[in-house]
């Protein structure tokens, strides 16, 4: 892999999300929540998930369509804010 600027950035956001996260956690706790997930998750799942869905959803973005990434970017980014509120 390349360490380019977009590849900085990104690593970077996930650490800086990551440090986010454990702050929110130290500050206010959270317990496990029963969503539209079929089973009960924390905060960290939640975003583990969205992780986990953002790759698959650009990997199914680039083996379905010949277009750029940004509407498979803004559609990760949808779903991981709902799946963060409500999952």
């Amino acid at each position: 892999m390349a360490w380019t600027t977009p590849t900085a950035f990104f690593f970077s956001a996930i650490g800086l999300a990551l440090l986010g996260l454990t702050v929110l956690e130290i500050l206010r706790p959270t317990a496990r929540v029963r969503g539209f997930l079929p089973m009960a998750t924390t905060r960290g799942d939640r975003f583990f998930i969205s992780l986990l869905s953002a790759a698959f959803i650009h990997l199914l973005w680039l083996g379905l369509v010949d277009g750029g990434l940004l509407i498979a970017s803004c559609a990760s980014a949808l779903w991981a804010a709902l799946l963060m509120r409500w999952g």
